[in-house]
């Protein structure tokens, strides 16, 4: 979809349309273009409306960028998927739906197999972002079946933040029944109505989408290519990651955490997590709840405590790529308490199984990662897994720590000693 007229940026470049502005030399479509060449897709269609004739030529047919390229030039706005209607009988059975106004580069096969795994009508791209309150999120429930979509500007307390990246696989028979050749918005028309059939998956990626509509993304966007960010996440590339605790490393310690207004940012670590944020490592939450195992919570009260967190970092332009919690305890004897999660798993810290499921899920080479807690218990999960460093926050180091392990007073005194520059 190469249609937009980047308002937004209009200071940046107003003589050419948003696609076509340069990223360090090279038009913004033209790496979204690359990005699928490099991975074997060849066969694109670009969406124009606004200056597409200034697209037409700078693509022409595509043999110069390595693919195939045919357009459809929309003689009025069609919306973000109003032209599907013309094109529906030269798609495929299921293909990829991407903005050409975003800066990314992303592992395309990993997402169409698990497109092809899970068997819903689409799967939608989400990911965390610095600006998640004028964003609009995908809440996501079990097996990352999508459920609700919250509105860009909606007021929100707590929320996961997975925002919709602009990159979509859609199942052309599942969408016919939506276009009729009039105007047509993606996610009002389409997706929000397979959402609420519950047939959209989440397709969750810490890979590098940026959207550059505003002159502080577009200068973002620029440096984030010189220093090779932007290819280094592609999720074929082992990826580095900073584990974090949660209670007592992020949010101020006050025992078992049961409901979100519990919830309290330590100072400074906002801060701290937007240093990780900017550099090449992933931040990602590695935490023992034993709350649900205890009966003191529920799941899905686990995921609002959750997305308080991630509410309040994401009011200051932080946040995480990921969680992972342990809901189980060994311990029996609680009231309330629910024997199914009652029993010695190998998920719960000290053990590794968090750190290696996130492993798992994003390619991290853990013997280049770190581990940071403010207990003993974190220390030696990570010296379990196998990380490169582990980090103690807190007066001085408990006895039994991880020979190596470091000390820092906080998150963000630790950040500042390593990602200062």
């Amino acid at each position: 979809m190469a249609g937009g007229k980047g308002t937004r940026i209009a200071s940046v470049a107003s003589d050419i349309p948003k696609p076509l502005i340069p990223v360090e030399g090279v038009p913004v479509l033209h790496r979204v273009i690359d990005c699928a060449v490099r991975q074997g897709f060849t066969d694109i269609t670009l969406v124009t409306g606004h200056l597409g004739a200034m697209i037409e030529e700078s693509c022409g047919d595509g043999s110069r960028l390595g693919c195939r390229i045919k357009y459809f030039r929309e003689t009025e706005p069609l919306g973000t998927a109003g032209a599907l209607y013309h094109l529906y009988d030269s798609l495929s059975d299921d293909f990829y739906l991407l903005n050409a106004d975003a800066v990314m580069d992303i592992d395309l096969s990993r997402m169409r197999d698990f497109h092809f795994a899970h068997g819903g009508a689409a799967t939608v791209l989400v990911h965390p972002n610095s600006h998640p309150f004028d964003s609009s999120l995908l809440a996501v429930g079990k097996d990352f079946l999508a459920e609700k979509w919250y509105k860009k500007g909606e007021l929100r307390s707590s929320y996961r933040n997975r925002v919709n990246a602009g990159v979509h696989i859609l199942r052309k028979a599942e969408i016919k029944r939506f276009l009729d050749g009039s105007k047509r918005d993606l996610d009002r028309d389409i997706l929000t109505p397979l959402v609420n059939e519950r047939r959209v998956y989440a397709y969750e990626s810490p890979e590098y989408i940026k959207d550059m509509g505003t002159p502080g993304r577009y200068a973002e966007v620029c440096a984030d290519v010189r220093s090779g960010k932007v290819s280094a996440r592609n999720l074929s590339s082992k990826q580095r990651a900073v584990f974090l605790d949660r209670d007592g490393t992020l949010n101020v310690y006050k025992g078992f955490v049961t409901s979100p207004d519990m919830i309290e940012l330590i100072p400074g670590v906002a801060e701290a997590v937007k240093m990780i944020n900017r550099s090449d490592m992933l931040a990602i939450m590695i935490s023992n709840q034993p709350v649900v195992a205890r009966g003191d919570c529920t799941f899905e009260q686990l995921d609002e405590i959750n997305g308080r967190l991630e509410a309040l970092l994401g009011d200051e332009g932080a946040y995480l790529d990921d969680i992972f919690c342990c809901p189980h305890h060994p311990d029996k004897g609680f009231d309330g308490e629910r024997p199914e999660l009652k029993f010695d798993c190998g998920c719960r810290k000290p053990k590794p199984g968090l750190i290696l499921q996130a492993a798992e899920k994003y390619n991290i080479d853990i013997s280049r990662s770190v581990m940071v807690g403010d207990r003993l218990n974190d220390l030696l999960c990570g010296k379990n897994a196998g990380c490169r460093k582990t980090v103690f926050l807190g007066n001085e180091l408990p006895d039994g720590a991880p020979e190596g392990a470091e000390r820092y007073d906080s998150l963000l005194s630790f950040t500042q000693n390593n990602f200062g520059n």
